[in-house]
């Protein structure tokens, strides 16, 4: 075709008529369609091809739009604009659509170059969960606040008054040794790292008038050679409840009511004495072997028991620390290791496993 139709009018082609224009775009489609199957086959020449066809200035689509649309008769003018956007729509989506060819082509190139077969399937690449110990606390503490405690926080770096002066624990305590914490010294004193979260009892205390009702989730820090069972750090969760007329049997109710919740609706409680400087009376919670169901078994030593956590009514001395009426006070506190009973009721048998960060080990539990 010597002469580029595309650069002289419609009259000048002798369209006049809907069908003459309909033919003339059907010519225009067709040059199209020949000239991608010569020169579309690579990046270089589609690059041209955009070039040619769709660019701005000198593309075939931009000369069609000055020379065949803006000129046409009225009569014309919607037929002429119907088919110019009915032919740039196809020049586009021909233009796109090889394209993705080219691409697709290319990257299939590379991958047999590099020895990658496409048609396997993919890499499974696993999805994260919560660890177990994050479990547990999550269900410990779903069971407290459904009973009305709500959860507070603080820090791991403590003072020995929080930690031990506070809580009644006396200058002399074997568990204030630094056999048994870990002392910091700093620029503000003496600093240590908490042995357990009940500073937070204390520290509510202060901020807060009864009713107190909280649980406490936390890290603890203690100079335990690490062990099957024991570690230097450990999971606790502390719980405290203040109000007028709190009984014993408000505790022994709230024990009752965790330990079925937690281990299941067969499961029973027992308290056994027990001594602890910030509570009086104070107890072993204990509750059936959740292996033998009260039996006997090597688990819980034949006894039928597997002891669970300390707690206690709260000594009227810590009250004097925290301004609170003894006379009209009363409350209870237990603190429960969250690692123990992680490993109790999953039947875990080495404490290490929940810090090694071995996936083998934790997929078990998503």
């Amino acid at each position: 075709m010597t002469i580029d139709p595309t650069t002289q009018t419609l009259a000048q082609l002798g369209a006049l008529t809907p069908e003459a224009v309909a033919r003339r775009f059907a010519e225009v489609r067709q040059r199209f369609d020949a000239d991608i199957e010569e020169r579309g086959s690579d990046a270089t020449g589609r690059a041209a091809l955009v070039a040619d066809w769709v660019g701005r200035r000198s593309g075939a689509l931009t000369s069609i739009g000055d020379h065949w649309l803006k000129p046409a008769p009225l009569e014309l003018k919607r037929v002429v604009g119907q088919e110019f956007q009915n032919l740039k729509a196809y020049v586009e989506a021909v233009l796109e659509e090889r394209g993705k060819e080219i691409e697709a082509a290319r990257e299939r190139a590379t991958a047999a170059a590099q020895g990658i077969d496409l048609s396997l399937p993919g890499v499974h690449r696993a999805i994260g969960t919560r660890h177990l110990i994050r479990q547990t606390f999550d269900e410990l503490i779903g069971i407290f606040f459904s009973i009305g405690f709500s959860v507070v926080e603080g820090p791991e770096i403590e003072t020995p008054y929080y930690n031990f002066e506070a809580l009644n624990i006396p200058e002399h305590h074997p568990a204030r040794d630094n056999m048994d914490t870990f002392y910091i010294e700093g620029a503000q004193g003496s600093h240590l790292l908490r042995t357990h979260t009940s500073p937070m009892q204390i520290r509510t205390m202060e901020k807060q008038q009864p009713p107190v009702r909280i649980v406490v989730p936390g890290k603890a820090y203690r100079r335990d050679n690490p062990d099957a069972t024991h570690g230097y750090m450990f999971h606790q969760l502390e719980g405290l409840a203040v109000d007028t007329d709190i009984t014993f049997c408000d505790f022994k109710g709230t024990v009752e009511y965790f330990v079925r919740e937690f281990l299941g609706p067969q499961a029973k409680t027992r308290l056994r004495p027990s001594y602890f400087p910030f509570t009086e009376p104070s107890a072993e919670v204990d509750a059936t072997c959740h292996v033998c169901g009260g039996e006997g078994c090597r688990i819980c030593k034949f006894s039928g028991w597997i002891e669970l956590f300390g707690a206690g009514m709260v000594d009227p001395a810590v009250y004097g620390f925290v301004d609170y009426d003894p006379e009209k006070l009363s409350g209870f506190a237990f603190g429960m290791g969250v690692d123990r009973l992680a490993m109790m009721k999953y039947g875990i048998i080495e404490l290490p496993l929940l810090f090694q960060n071995d996936v083998r080990f934790l997929r078990q539990f998503p």
